[in-house]
């Protein structure tokens, strides 16, 4: 498969180190599932797609091995990882945990303008079901929670669900695009939105949990669709 990247040298990339560069390049696209499981990635021709020397394009896949988001396999190849199906359980317990955190405290700090801030998202949400736009909702999907994480007051908690949930994300590339997925989303988040304007912290927990123990249940359906993008149980405990 041949990678092709935007170049490196936009304005937004050009205080970043050539390293940094391809390392958040391929992370996203390997997040995104543009560059899917199983994917070769071969440093050479992403050196020389990314203008930059082998070297950064060496640290870069390392560090993305060190996530578990590329497989390095002795006198084989490197390949992007598969999607450890362990992991999935261990990430959404931490996710529910601090998420559950969060909207309490969104539910006793967040003012008018802060509800609006969520309406509009969820707003934009809409309009990507209109549009078939599975990319914009994962990107408004995202910008909802951090949100609430803004609105509870700990803007840093963010930051640590999203480094837990990686994994979580390349699997939901996936089910979105199931039919009524992004729908029943949306009717989750509308129900957390409306637990915090009534500044109902109890019922805002509850309302997050329902919406988080909904994510995996389709797991099974998804990897029937595509059993090649996971690694089999038996598998992530050898690898532990």
């Amino acid at each position: 498969m041949t990678l092709v990247s935007p170049p490196l040298s936009s304005d937004s990339d050009a205080g970043l180190s050539a390293s940094r560069r391809a390392y958040s390049n391929l992370r996203e696209r390997i997040v995104n599932m543009e560059l899917l499981p199983g994917t070769r990635i071969v440093e050479k021709e992403i050196a020389a797609e990314f203008g930059i020397s082998r070297t950064p394009v060496h640290e870069a896949v390392q560090r993305l091995a060190e996530e578990g988001l590329i497989e390095v396999v002795p006198r084989v190849g490197t390949f992007v990882a598969r999607i450890p199906l362990e992991a999935l359980d261990e990430a959404m317990l931490v996710r529910s945990a601090l998420e559950a955190a969060i909207v309490q405290k969104a539910a006793e700090r967040a003012d008018q303008q802060g509800l609006a801030r969520l309406t509009a998202i969820l707003d934009e949400q809409a309009e990507c079901i209109r549009n078939k736009d599975i990319r914009g909702f994962h990107r408004t999907d995202e910008a909802f929670h951090a949100t609430l994480a803004e609105l509870s007051g700990y803007p840093g908690v963010w930051p640590m669900v999203s480094h837990a949930k990686t994994q979580i994300d390349r699997f939901r590339q996936l089910t979105l695009p199931l039919e009524g997925r992004m729908d029943e989303v949306m009717r989750e988040h509308r129900s957390v939105v409306d637990a915090v304007a009534s500044r109902d912290p109890a019922q805002a927990a509850r309302a997050m949990q329902s919406h988080l123990d909904h994510v995996l249940p389709v797991l099974e359906v998804t990897r029937k669709l595509r059993p090649e993008f996971f690694t089999a149980p038996a598998e992530g405990r050898a690898a532990r």
